[in-house]
């Protein structure tokens, strides 16, 4: 699931956070959204470790750790937050972005919303960039599955609309099959949808 397309049932069940106004403007910022990202992906963190992880400073990454906290968007991690530094884990699977934010009649509202979009639209051209980078360290197997495809089709809203639900109904059935925990073969997947009109003409 996307960040910003309607959850299915089975993502609602994986606590999904339906943004609102303020915890819009929470989030839509570059560094929040690499680090909520970074503790989904990769697991819970001191503000130190995601410092490293990307390569900014422990100063920002607790101020900003702090923020989203407040937010509702990480929580203190009570299994590993035994010691002086203070871990943090996401404390939502997943983020559901209404498209009605985008035409709230609050310009700072409206603002944010493009600030997210924008980001999470550079979060996925660096993804695909990364993998671009490092496919030679993977097997064959993996280059072979792996897919950067784009298609052209000729929609209304409406069957616009039901494509992208299909889309998710399916991903989401690939959740229950997730392969048992030290699978030699089995990798985390990223997968990104975009489904945008455009104004060429044919």
């Amino acid at each position: 699931m996307t960040e910003e397309q309607q959850p299915e049932p089975d993502a609602q069940a994986r606590k999904v956070l339906n943004l609102d106004p303020r915890s819009l403007r929470g989030i839509a910022h570059p560094l929040r959204m690499r680090l909520l990202s970074s503790l989904r992906l990769d697991g819970p963190a001191t503000a130190s470790q995601l410092a490293q992880r990307l390569s900014e400073s422990s100063g920002a990454t607790s101020y900003h750790l702090r923020q989203l906290a407040e937010y509702g968007f990480v929580e203190d991690d009570p299994e590993r937050g035994k010691g002086r530094e203070r871990w943090w884990r996401a404390a939502y699977a997943g983020t559901y972005l209404d498209s009605e934010l985008g035409r709230d009649a609050d310009p700072a509202v409206r603002g944010a919303y493009s600030t997210y979009l924008h980001q999470h639209a550079t979060n996925h051209a660096e993804e695909v960039s990364t993998w671009i980078a490092t496919r030679h360290e993977w097997s064959q197997e993996w280059a072979e599955s792996s897919d950067i495809s784009d298609f052209t089709l000729r929609l209304t809203p409406d069957s616009a609309a039901e494509l992208s639900a299909r889309m998710h109904e399916l991903i989401e059935e690939y959740r229950t099959l997730t392969p048992a925990e030290g699978a030699p073969d089995a990798a985390k997947v990223r997968l990104h949808t975009h489904l945008i009109p455009t104004r060429h003409t044919d």
